[in-house]
């Protein structure tokens, strides 16, 4: 099996391949869209900045070939807020592949979002063995609204999307590669779909 990670201006590669790696998976990392296009599965990791990863996609044509992958896809962090379809980070215009908005916390609260918090209204495979009120580590100042495409949610401030699913695209808010034993049966759930 393939898996690939796709290569663009994010900052936690080197974290998910280490996660893959620990799971007996040994990932190659690309931004050429033929390897992706073949790959079995495929991560969209990501932190940083959303217009500057934008462009750095757009530069690649990723941004048009990401929404037309098939197999199953996993979005981290910014890699789920950048398959939404705007998000109010530099008013940057998303995928589109989940029609969700993205917003940033308000500014009277505590941002970034950052650290251990727990998962609830848990319902898909790729969270099987997940139990509600796991905890995972999150990193962000922007968040998914909650839709018709959440399986789970996080409560900080106000309820939003950890966990998103449209068709064959998955995407988590929190980090997997960072979130010990739970992140790493997400990923080998997400392997296994």
């Amino acid at each position: 099996m393939q898996v690939a990670i796709i290569k663009y201006n994010a900052g936690n590669t080197q974290s998910v391949i280490y996660a893959l790696n620990r799971l007996g998976i040994e990932p190659i990392l690309s931004d050429n869209a033929a390897e992706l296009a073949a790959a079995d599965k495929v991560i969209f990791p990501g932190v940083g900045e959303a217009s500057t990863a934008m462009k750095f996609l757009k530069e690649r044509n990723l941004d048009v070939l990401i929404p037309t992958l098939k197999q199953p896809v996993l979005g981290i962090c910014l890699g789920l807020q950048l398959m939404c379809t705007h998000s109010e980070e530099n008013d940057t215009m998303g995928m589109n592949i989940f029609p969700v908005a993205v917003k940033r916390f308000a500014a009277t609260d505590k941002v970034p979002h950052m650290g251990w918090n727990s998962l609830s209204h848990i319902h898909s495979p790729l969270l099987a063995g997940i139990a509600e009120q796991d905890y995972v580590y999150f990193v962000h100042s922007y968040y998914a609204e909650l839709s018709n495409y959440t399986i789970a949610q996080c409560d900080y401030i106000l309820p939003f999307a950890a966990v998103m699913k449209k068709d064959n695209f998955y995407a988590a808010q929190f980090h997997t590669e960072k979130s010990g034993l739970a992140g790493a049966r997400i990923l080998q759930n997400f392997i296994s779909l």
